[in-house]
């Protein structure tokens, strides 16, 4: 692990030169690229002044659509299953009861009931890219939008990364997958902050935990760049070190993760999803990444992406999705209320979904199992014309009966909420060979 400790050459902090030189390899995702690597390849890509964000949420495990957005009134018990269905503040609209806070801020969101274009594989990739992991896999694969974004787009804030994984560590590796770089390369992978990159960023034993003792944090950044200065080093380091150093001893991103500047009346509103249950092998529902989630976009970060739960309801289906959903509805209403009080709603797109749905016939164990045929998503700001349920299923919720929604037209509609026109921007692969970010066009009901 790189850190801020050495032997060789110490200055006053505490930090010697050859650890100095070594945190400039602060390393983005599993590569070993540098971020003043990073920092060049941005600046070979252009930026552009425009703040649009993408927050996206991702119910590993497969949530059940007959359970949360469309729930199947007329369908016989063995399918229907516990729930009833709940007004919400559009007309016509209803959704699970398990969502009271997201039906009154229906006119703010849009349900997508009939998502098609899923396979069953528990992996997020689809949900981040549009794409399999098979896709273009001898390149080495289709890169996330996060990772795209970062190539088009760059960075707001050269202190700030553009794209950032929130998703927890889980069992299962897939599920905590924050969107891979594929054939751009490890220098557009997303920072993780609970991965090597941040254990970079804690300077002389100043982690997340003691971020609190402002004075002590203060004194170490000031120190550091009072020592590399007199080193005579800052003056052998071209523009893109320096900016790589701008991130290490910056602040904004780690108060970006301090929770402790946030109003505690915020804190309890957006509310911790503890006790976590039904984790097993997935994410926990860790209520307040959602609020880091807003607070690393108004600090620049452009895609943020996280996991949220585990929903392969093979048993306890409904158990679960009382615990899971209530848990959600508590935190999406808060950031949904939290972007708007802040004027960020139609500048950041929420999109929340998993990589498919569930059987219609619920199983003996009250249980439901894969079911890729369809889905559903959920989304809200970004500039789109919401108050919307978009599409459905047939009685039984097998199958998209009217408005199929392709999940590549999702994927291109939250390029489009980012600025990004799917129909004319490409990505050069390493054959040299322009490929377009998907396949499809965005939603033309949301657009």
């Amino acid at each position: 692990m790189l850190n801020f400790f050495g032997d060789s050459h110490r200055m006053c902090s505490g930090l010697s030169r050859r650890s100095f030189l070594s945190a400039g390899s602060l390393c983005f995702g599993l590569g070993g690229f540098s971020l003043a690597d990073l920092l060049r390849a941005e600046e070979q890509s252009g930026k552009k002044s425009s703040h649009k964000g993408l927050i996206n949420i991702f119910l590993g495990g497969g949530p059940p659509h007959q359970d949360m957005w469309e729930i199947k009134t007329e369908a016989p018990s063995e399918i229907r299953g516990e729930f009833s269905p709940i007004a919400t503040n559009v007309p016509g609209i209803q959704i699970c009861e398990v969502f009271p806070q997201l039906a009154q801020r229906m006119d703010k969101s849009v349900v997508i009931r009939s998502v098609v274009g899923c396979k069953d594989r528990h992996e997020s990739h689809q949900c981040m890219s549009g794409w399999f992991p098979d896709d273009l896999k001898a390149l080495g694969g289709r890169p996330s939008i996060g990772s795209a974004v970062t190539k088009l787009q760059g960075s707001v804030d050269p202190a700030v990364p553009p794209f950032v994984g929130l998703a927890s560590k889980t069992q299962h590796g897939p599920w905590s997958n924050s969107g891979e770089a594929g054939f751009l390369g490890a220098a557009y992978s997303a920072f993780k902050p609970d991965g090597p990159g941040m254990e970079n960023m804690k300077l002389q034993s100043i982690g997340l935990d003691r971020l609190k003792d402002r004075r002590r944090l203060l004194t170490s950044l000031d120190t550091m760049r009072r020592d590399i200065d007199n080193s005579g080093v800052m003056a052998g380091m071209d523009a893109f070190e320096q900016r790589a150093l701008d991130v290490l001893t910056s602040s904004k991103l780690l108060d970006a993760l301090d929770l402790s500047k946030e109003d505690p009346k915020l804190i309890e509103r957006y509310g911790d999803g503890k006790p976590y249950k039904y984790q097993y092998d997935g994410a926990p529902t860790c209520n307040d990444h959602l609020l880091i989630a807003r607070r690393l976009i108004e600090a620049g970060v452009r895609v943020v992406s996280l996991s949220y739960g585990r929903w392969d309801s093979h048993g306890a289906n409904f158990d679960l999705v009382r615990d899971h959903g209530g848990k959600l509805d508590q935190c999406l209403s808060a950031l949904m209320d939290d972007l708007t009080a802040r004027g960020m709603l139609d500048d950041v797109t929420i999109i929340v979904w998993g990589e498919f749905g569930r059987t219609p016939k619920i199983n003996n164990g009250a249980g439901r199992d894969h079911w890729a045929q369809v889905s559903s998503a959920w989304m809200a700001g970004g500039g789109m014309r919401v108050g919307q349920a978009i599409g459905a299923t047939n009685r039984l919720g097998e199958y998209a009966k009217e408005r199929p929604v392709h999940m590549q037209e999702i994927i291109s509609t939250l390029y489009h909420n980012l600025g990004i026109n799917t129909a004319t921007n490409t990505i050069v692969d390493p054959t040299g060979r322009p490929q377009f970010l998907v396949d499809h066009e965005p939603i033309r009901e949301l657009i």
